[in-house]
């Protein structure tokens, strides 16, 4: 059985089935979104419940443990963790590959609606959840600064007119405002001038809450015109505010401005953002997990001139940072990488075959197969990202050799003196079952890629599938077009006729093979010293993958730095402010650094208020000669002049895989029912991790607890602990997480006690 025989009998149906495959592909190739790599993230939500005043302790036990006691229990959750701070509680979840993420909105919205009537009835608002990893870095950032007008204006401006029409886009899981101070009215009563009125401070609550409603006030109803009151009763400035009646005394009201003073001021005095050292509102882009990036920037940067055009022309926008930048520039270079490879590849051949006609044959075939294989990444869902195109770079190493086996069968033939139809016939039926059982084989060794299984099989299948249809779609233009092309193009040229470089290069390959077999009685004389050779390369073999360094994924230099900064716990607010912004000073004298963000304050991202982020912006790659770990060192050494406050930095990537912002690259969780036993294997343990990890940088112990028999990251205790210290007695964990950052990878096993 021939099956190139139609195809070459029919070489007018065999051209247009081509070049709608070409067309089709080429198609495909324009709508094939592109990524950084593949979409592998977990489905994860975010729930956020804030809780002004309260302390850490308050938060956990009334706030976070009836939520986790609900949330605990939904199907498909595979990790639930949880930050409970002064003020704020943060449980973030995580569920499996298989769970949709918007049946698992579903799940979450329905756990917090059973948990409404066991939270504390005077909750400012409900928990309020969101599509995103909190550990993922915002894919863009913007930045609201003015000149003319105060930040609680520019904020109401941010929330109102930026934050609500970006949330909109498809793919945009939150945006987070940063430094955001909310237009509020402050109220500072004097208690010695409400004692002397016979007042109490709920005495004036009651009355500001009774000025202050916006109700129904009811109708007239007459024999001919009926109205509605339309009277607002909603105070939204300071000056109505002081006009509240509290009491009578003595036949004369007592004013609100009587007894305290009222002031137009910020809701949240303790949050403050800036760009580089000016004070700023920060917009953070977050994407959904299993979002495209370069999608949902580009539908962001696309409705952005609109926003700015309906805020005032007194407040600046500005883009900081943009993370598909270096994911752009990626997918370019291996672009490239692709186009040269396919034009070394036909100038191999040709070096090799010496002859236009045959070269022109594998010369359209390799890149048919690639643009092909397009058409089938569009409908299974792929994108154009870095491992997709590495598999098709790695292809065109593999679909040559069917054209190549191809043409060199059809070619014997032609050159013992048969007509290039015959041959293509005869070529063809001889060689298409070989290239069947290449086929089979080289699809047989990514077998073990597409079977993988969780994020390691989400991350590599795509690479898998993408190289194996284009082996397949090789295999069919080799049984297909090839011969076909063979048989109109190739034809006998004798000897004496060939040019002159075919005459020079055929000397130089029977020299060179003239050496080889030389070298080759060399090494056959001298077998025991060949066999020797080779056991001492598998031994070598062994003994490198056990020394060389493992790891999940490469360390990654987008341009953006994230820092974490920490001071001691009873610093105050304005401190903080004062030591965040020597930070940032100093960051901005490096030659490498474009710009940066810095926020502080607990809002839900950050959970603490001796704790702020800074998302440090690199110049360009090719404009800087330091990779992003190489900033990170010369950074930290610069940095050390700043007292009373340390800043971990990592450098963004990517891939996100955890749920949990750790200060450092490696984090240890150790639990135990006993606090004791913690108090005594934990020192141990950070102990074995110095002997083992000697470049370690840092090292940190946190408290934990566990409620409802999950694991909880708690700001109740007083983290960080340093491991100089000795625990306090005071500390009772469940659980401790040990954070270490390295430059090297950390041993697998430890000895411990």
């Amino acid at each position: 059985m021939n099956l190139s025989r139609p195809f070459i009998e029919r070489p007018v149906a065999t051209s247009l089935l081509m070049v709608a495959l070409l067309l089709v592909g080429l198609m495909a190739y324009r709508m094939l979104p592109l990524s950084a790599l593949p979409e592998v993230d977990y489905p994860t939500i975010q729930v956020v419940t804030l809780y002004p005043g309260a302390s850490p302790e308050v938060i956990t036990s009334a706030v976070t443990a009836p939520l986790e006691n609900q949330l605990g229990q939904m199907p498909g959750l595979n990790q639930m963790s949880s930050s409970s701070s002064g003020g704020a509680s943060v449980i973030t979840l995580q569920f499996s590959l298989a769970l949709s993420l918007d049946v698992a909105e579903q799940e979450v919205q329905a756990a917090i609606n059973a948990t409404g009537t066991l939270l504390p009835a005077d909750l400012p608002a409900p928990p309020i959840y969101n599509k995103v990893n909190p550990a993922d870095t915002p894919i863009m950032t913007l930045a609201l600064t003015s000149d003319s007008m105060p930040l609680p204006q520019v904020q109401s401006f941010a929330d109102t007119r930026l934050a609500q029409k970006i949330s909109q886009v498809a793919g945009v899981g939150l945006v987070s405002i940063s430094g955001g101070e909310r237009p509020a009215v402050r109220i500072q009563v004097n208690p010695t001038a409400v004692s002397s009125y016979g007042l109490n401070i709920e005495d004036v609550r009651t009355a500001i809450g009774a000025a202050n409603v916006n109700e129904a006030k009811g109708n007239f109803d007459g024999p001919n015109h009926a109205y509605t009151i339309d009277a607002n009763d909603q105070l939204r400035s300071a000056a109505e505010y002081r006009d509240i009646f509290i009491a009578y005394r003595n036949n004369a009201p007592v004013r609100l401005s009587d007894v305290a003073t009222v002031i137009d001021d910020a809701e949240n005095v303790k949050l403050a953002a800036w760009v580089n050292e000016k004070p700023a509102i920060i917009l953070n882009i977050q994407r959904q997990p299993g979002a495209n990036v370069i999608d949902v920037v580009d539908h962001v940067r696309q409705i952005l001139p609109q926003l700015k055009a309906s805020i005032p022309a007194g407040i600046n926008v500005e883009i900081l940072s943009d993370r598909t930048d270096t994911i752009r520039s990626s997918v370019k270079d291996v672009e490239f990488e692709l186009m040269l490879s396919v034009a070394l590849v036909v100038l191999v051949i040709f070096l090799f075959l010496r002859n236009i006609p045959a070269t022109i044959i594998p010369s359209v075939a390799v890149p048919l197969s690639v643009i092909g294989s397009f058409a089938i990444m569009y409908l299974a869902g792929f994108s154009l990202n870095n491992l997709s195109l590495m598999a098709l770079t790695i292809s065109t190493g593999f679909v040559v050799d069917d054209a190549i086996v191809m043409i060199e069968n059809i070619s014997r033939y032609i050159e013992e003196g048969e007509e290039p139809l015959a041959a293509a016939l005869k070529g063809a039926k001889q060689i298409g079952f070989t290239i069947l059982s290449l086929t089979i084989s080289l699809i047989a060794v990514l077998i073990p890629l597409l079977f993988m299984g969780d994020i390691v099989g989400r991350l590599f299948r795509e690479f898998a599938i993408t190289l194996s249809v284009t082996i397949v779609i090789s295999a069919i233009v080799s049984l297909t077009l090839t011969p076909m092309m063979c048989a109109k193009l190739l034809r006998h040229t004798p000897e004496e006729k060939q040019s002159r470089f075919y005459h020079a290069s055929g000397a130089f390959y029977e020299r060179v093979i003239e050496k080889y077999g030389i070298w080759l009685n060399w090494v056959l004389e001298r077998q025991t010293a060949t066999l020797l050779v080779a056991i001492a390369t598998l031994v070598l073999t062994v003994i490198l993958y056990i020394i060389v360094p493992k790891g999940f994924f490469p360390l990654q230099d987008t341009g953006v730095i994230q820092g974490i900064s920490e001071a001691p716990q009873s610093i105050s607010f304005s401190a903080m402010a004062e030591r965040q912004q020597a930070l940032a000073k100093v960051i901005l004298q490096d030659p490498d650094v474009a710009n940066l963000s810095s926020f502080i304050g607990v809002d839900g991202v950050n959970t603490t208020l001796n704790s702020g982020r800074i998302q440090i912006n690199l110049i360009p790659h090719d404009d800087r000669k330091l990779s992003a770990a190489q900033v990170i060192d010369r950074l930290q050494k610069n940095l050390a002049s700043v007292q009373g406050i340390q800043l971990y930095m990592q450098p963004v990537q990517d891939l996100t895989i955890e749920t949990r912002v750790s200060r450092t690259q490696y984090q240890f969780s150790v639990e135990d029912p006993d606090s004791a036993n913690l108090s005594i294997w934990t020192p141990k343990l950070v102990e074995a991790l110095k002997k083992n990890c000697r470049n370690c940088r840092t090292w940190q112990v946190t408290c934990r607890i566990r409620v409802c028999s999950w694991t909880s990251t708690s700001t109740v205790l007083p983290p960080p602990v340093w491991v100089s210290r000795r625990l306090p007695s005071t500390v009772l964990c469940t659980a401790l997480s040990v954070s270490v950052s390295s430059p090297r990878f950390l041993p697998r096993r430890i000895s411990i006690g």
